[in-house]
């Protein structure tokens, strides 16, 4: 077995691509033609309903309009609920026809049974639920002092998602509905201070393609993937794509031109009424996965040389007495003059306000 085993490490690798080279003109010819077979059958929105979590900001808003300008009824779901209705006002305005706020945690079972119920009794169906609830982070693990903070990640990128879709999923089953989520490339590319978002990512991603094979074609899944959107890094200045602030960044460090977040909700919502399984902003970046299987070393190299040109590593200020917060929806960071870098001498983490959207 150990010798037939080693014989197959040899020759399917190989084989295997040069099986996907001979393929690859039929399969794109069977992509294009599914694609205009989708595009021609598009669901149609108009009246159907779509529960959005981490409708506040960020990309749930801009999903939150999308839906509305085709004529969806919407229920916008986070924390802030002032915020909410400022987003709702806009919804109705471009199109939606009617849209209910629910203030809501959605790392709490008992908070997502409230707002999925609360749909049904008013609505009597749910159609889409698009899972947007994201929280990133800019630290190296290394580098964290108070470790508090770590299952809040967890909480807010994994379980922040399946709760919402446990609960809601009889009612997709009735409809047969579909669940959006949103997730992130970095779920199988690796990337320096993203560990902890990118495992969470990993594990969300896994859940809901194991998901895709027990619900089978009663509920349509839809993962959305994406690399820098929305964001910039710049003096001071550090955005991911939910705006999530953990720290201050005293120097630019990458230099990186995020896509529009506008760009990215549009190709969600058209990826999702066309019963898309995938949805990816920018597409170019999947060259990477045949790295990643068949040259992980490569990739590996090719990532040490583009990141080590940034310099020497800077020290990250999350549990370093900088009071955090942390938020589900894109905000700016405080505009002003960057803390002192301080690593050892830091209040515990338990002592710094925590805040949510």
């Amino acid at each position: 077995m150990d010798l037939f085993n080693s014989i197959l490490n040899w020759v399917v690798p190989p084989a295997s691509l040069v099986m996907l080279a001979f393929a690859w003109p039929t399969l794109c010819f069977l992509n294009a033609c599914e694609w205009l077979y989708k595009t021609f059958n598009s669901e149609n929105m108009e009246d159907k309903v779509v529960i959005i979590t981490g409708a506040s900001s960020g990309i749930g808003e801009q999903i939150s309009y999308e839906y509305a300008k085709r004529g969806a009824n919407l229920v916008l779901v986070a924390r802030r609920e002032s915020r909410l209705r400022v987003i709702s006002e806009n919804a109705r305005f471009m199109g939606a026809r009617h849209v209910t706020v629910i203030a809501a945690d959605v790392v709490k079972e008992d908070e997502c049974r409230r707002f999925v119920y609360e749909t049904i009794n008013i609505y009597g169906r749910v159609d889409h639920l698009v899972n947007t609830a994201s929280l990133g982070h800019t630290f190296y693990f290394e580098e964290a002092t108070d470790t508090s903070v770590f299952p809040h990640l967890l909480d807010i990128n994994f379980w922040g998602n399946v709760y919402p879709t446990f609960v809601a999923l009889p009612y997709l089953h009735q409809s047969n509905g579909r669940v959006i989520v949103n997730a992130s490339v970095e779920n199988w590319l690796p990337l320096p201070r993203m560990s902890l978002y990118a495992a969470a990512k990993a594990a969300l991603v896994n859940f809901y393609e194991t998901l895709r094979f027990e619900v089978k074609d009663d509920v349509g899944i839809t993962i959305a993937t994406h690399g820098w959107i929305g964001s910039e890094m710049t003096g001071g200045k550090f955005m991911l794509e939910e705006g999530a602030e953990m720290q201050w960044k005293e120097e630019r460090e990458v230099h990186v031109s995020g896509g529009s977040v506008e760009d990215y909700a549009r190709l969600i919502v058209s990826g999702a009424c066309k019963g898309e399984s995938y949805v990816k902003f920018p597409s170019w970046y999947d060259i990477f996965l045949l790295y990643r299987f068949f040259a992980p070393n490569v990739l590996n190299w090719t990532l040490r040389i583009l990141l080590s040109s940034h310099g020497a590593r800077k020290t990250s200020l999350v549990g370093t007495g900088r009071p955090l917060q942390l938020e589900y929806s894109a905000k700016p960071l405080l505009e002003g003059t960057p803390p002192r870098k301080q690593l050892l001498a830091s209040p515990p983490l338990q002592q710094q306000q925590l805040k949510w959207e």
